[in-house]
């Protein structure tokens, strides 16, 4: 049962916990503007995690009821969302591993797995399915698997060259990067994704 409490979806009218839903503002010009840490100020509306909710809210010219006001949106605001929760959990990966909670590559991420200190397996969508069981066949059971990003990415974010396996140690970084990449996965990549 929804919480009272819990923010209302512009669009599908249900209410939801805030780390579901995707909050927007208006710049002082009128542009709806994506707030993804829920700080910037003004009356906020919020939309569903989910690149097809977005883009419903933009053709329906839901952004504009809930701030009763003309405002500009976009219909390449899903796309620009996407770019940006991928760049967020991106950052977060970066400050995990710059704070010692990250053990890249196969070996150490089949080392970290054994250990049982791993919160996250980190596993590159592009890898080999071979290499993903075998490490998925080690992981603890309270470990979370990510597969949202590609090899490119994760070694953008790790600072190395083709990252296919990490392993993630337990700490507040892993826990705002396993936010954040669960926002990536239930997002979806852009206005094909189906609202679910």
């Amino acid at each position: 049962m929804a919480d009272d409490s819990e923010p209302l979806c512009l669009v599908t009218g249900e209410r939801l916990p805030t780390d579901t839903l995707i909050r927007f503002v208006l710049s002082p010009d009128g542009e709806v503007v994506p707030d993804l840490k829920h700080e910037l100020p003004g009356r906020g509306g919020w939309v569903k995690a989910r690149s097809e909710t977005v883009g419903r809210a933009v053709a329906d010219g839901r952004f504009a009821k809930a701030f009763r006001a003309g405002c500009r949106a976009d219909s390449a605001l899903p796309l620009r969302i996407a770019g940006l929760i991928r760049a967020n959990a991106r950052q977060y990966l970066a400050l995990a591993n710059k704070a010692g909670l990250v053990a890249a590559g196969f070996e150490r991420t089949a080392e970290t797995l054994a250990s049982g200190k791993a919160r996250v397996l980190v596993e590159a969508a592009d890898g080999s399915e071979e290499g993903r069981s075998k490490l998925r066949s080690r992981r603890p059971p309270a470990c979370e698997i990510v597969a949202a990003f590609d090899s490119r990415e994760l070694g953008l974010a790790l600072g190395r060259a083709n990252v296919i396996h990490a392993a993630l140690a337990e700490g507040s970084l892993t826990e705002r990067f396993l936010a954040a990449a669960r926002l990536v996965e239930a997002f979806g990549n852009g206005p094909q994704s189906t609202d679910r």
